[in-house]
């Protein structure tokens, strides 16, 4: 090896041990948007929620649901990511609930 490649080599290898130290304290994402919408015609976009835990919507609760990241979601009809019923929504899928059936008032993530 030629003594310029070492210094490249050392200093590559130090920045790469930066980047990778900087991304690991940050909390993982569904890159993408969860749209959704409520009872009142009111849409609601919310970007790149965290994958972690039950994500709460804004009451009543919603009718359509979109799901435009990269992650598979669960939606439910309590406000607590818990309860029978609950909807599978695939990455860039939607979901509308149908005519006298509860909204949904919370989602999880697949991953």
């Amino acid at each position: 090896m030629s003594p310029l490649r070492r210094p490249g080599i050392a200093a590559g290898t130090l920045l790469l041990t930066f980047a990778v130290a900087g991304c690991s304290g940050m909390g993982r994402t569904a890159v993408g948007t969860v749209i959704y919408e409520t009872e009142g015609e009111r849409v609601i976009k919310v970007s790149n929620p965290g994958v972690n835990g039950c994500h709460k919507l804004a009451p009543p609760g919603a009718h359509r649901v979109q799901n435009v990241t990269l992650i598979d979601m669960i939606m439910y009809t309590t406000p607590n990511c818990a309860g029978p019923r609950s909807a599978y929504i695939g990455t860039t899928l939607f979901d509308n609930i149908a005519p006298q059936s509860p909204t949904w008032r919370s989602y999880t993530f697949v991953h």
